[in-house]
């Protein structure tokens, strides 16, 4: 009685939020939060049910699974469409999706949930003093964006036009933003929490290294990495709530965040399985190059390049063991770039100068593209495109599907920091300090 009890209420619970995914998805279209939120709770009434014996428990897992196929069966098709219901009506009414963190979401994947228009053009560029080496944040129509003239800029996405700044000291890292709140990290080793609204202090955390990890979120509380060996865990106050020791190098990477895990990599070649509550790890794998990029996961799929043995990894976190490895043919070089990965592809830079695509799940090249300088900009996948920049100054359009160029915009300086994609524009820095932002001109 009391197993029939506990898996009825969390069959209750699942329906319930399998209804809310195909109401969001016909009505809105994919909103990356929501699922990811909504993965979580499935995840986490699975795990309410843990002490039913294996033959209750097994159907509840084959539902999760089934459940998980018609929410991505349901993502691709809306985003195929780009808002074409399933009776031919288009234009439904979708709200425009922010890009908060690093890589657009939780996962980490570099995919935008958001269309970007066929003919993009530069709307308007903001000249900062200084280089702009990190991703910027877009959220509700403005573009948060640090830079290494030591100034966290808010700035108009429809115009460009400054909001506020805010002296942060010098920044590379990405910048997140969540509840209203903007945090990041700056090479003084100092992590700060800003009021988008006003740009004013909320408060600091200090660490003991440079910090060039952007932040993402577990519940209530903000994970980063530091240059001084730490995975850091903070309060929405924050106040230290753990921090977990990779030794023997920087954690240069950001975290991504599955459910009640992440991720940690570094100069000790390991990657750490870490459970988010408590800060603990629950498994490891030796991998045996040191690791400077993000991960990017998709289900129990963690994809990272390495800077030592030059290669992409498959990795299955939850074993955890390497499933594939990808090393070019020829000229192998450090992934510096953090990769994208869609539903058939990872798309990752190298400082071979090349953008490749590798089969997610084979791990065998589907295609490469060469620029002319290293690529240590993190590409970003929007629908059929991928949008890459290179340190020769350029961001490529090219053909997700075949790696061919559609179009290149020459941004005058080496671009370091990754697209930003979000309210139908894509946002970028450069070297120089420039900031463009890419769109369609109002007619």
């Amino acid at each position: 009685m009391r197993n029939a009890g506990i898996a009825g209420l969390c069959v209750s619970l699942g329906v319930f939020l399998l209804s809310e995914v195909v109401k969001y998805a016909w009505d809105y279209g994919p909103r990356q939060q929501e699922r990811e939120m909504q993965q979580q709770m499935l995840e986490a009434a699975l795990r309410q049910c843990k002490d039913l014996d294996a033959q209750a428990a097994e159907p509840l897992q084959q539902w999760l699974r089934d459940t998980e196929a018609v929410r991505n069966s349901l993502r691709e098709s809306l985003v195929r469409h780009e808002g074409e219901r399933g009776d031919g009506q288009k234009d439904i009414p979708r709200p425009a999706h922010d890009w908060p963190i690093f890589r657009g979401n939780a996962l980490q994947t570099g995919v935008a949930v958001e269309a970007l228009p066929d003919q993009l053009e530069v709307l308007w560029k903001f000249t900062a003093k200084d280089s702009i080496e990190g991703t910027a944040a877009i959220v509700s129509g403005v573009v948060y964006v640090g830079s290494l003239d030591e100034n966290l800029y808010a700035l108009d996405l429809a115009t460009g036009q400054e909001k506020w700044r805010y002296k942060a000291g010098p920044i590379k890292a990405p910048v997140s933003l969540r509840g209203g709140l903007v945090y990041v990290g700056n090479l003084d080793g100092m992590f700060h929490c800003v009021d988008a609204a006003t740009g004013k202090k909320r408060w600091t955390f200090e660490t003991e290294g440079e910090i060039s990890s952007g932040a993402n979120f577990a519940g209530e509380n903000v994970l980063f990495g530091s240059g001084d060996e730490h995975v850091y865990c903070l309060s929405a106050e924050g106040k230290l709530v753990w921090k977990f020791k990779v030794p023997g190098g920087p954690v240069l990477g950001s975290p991504a965040v599955v459910g009640d895990r992440t991720f940690a990599a570094g100069c000790d070649s390991t990657l750490h399985v870490i459970d988010v509550a408590k800060g603990k790890e629950v498994a490891s794998l030796e991998l045996g190059s040191q690791i400077g990029a993000t991960p990017a996961v998709i289900g129990d799929r963690l994809y990272v390049g390495t800077m030592s043995t030059n290669n992409v990894l498959a990795i299955d976190w939850k074993k955890p063991e390497v499933l594939w490895t990808f090393q070019a043919a020829q000229r192998q070089m450090p992934f510096y770039a953090s990769v994208a990965a869609t539903d058939n592809l990872v798309i990752a830079g190298s400082r071979d100068k090349r953008v490749w695509a590798i089969d997610r799940k084979t791990g065998k090249e589907v295609w490469s593209f060469a620029t002319e300088r290293h690529v240590d900009s993190s590409p970003v996948v929007v629908g059929n495109r991928v949008f890459a920049g290179s340190l020769d100054g350029k961001l490529y359009v090219l053909d997700l599907g075949k790696g061919t160029e559609l179009k290149k915009f020459d941004l005058g300086s080496a671009i370091l920091g990754s697209p930003a994609v979000g309210g139908g524009c894509l946002v970028i820095g450069t070297e120089k300090g420039v900031v463009y932002c890419l769109g369609a001109k109002k007619q």
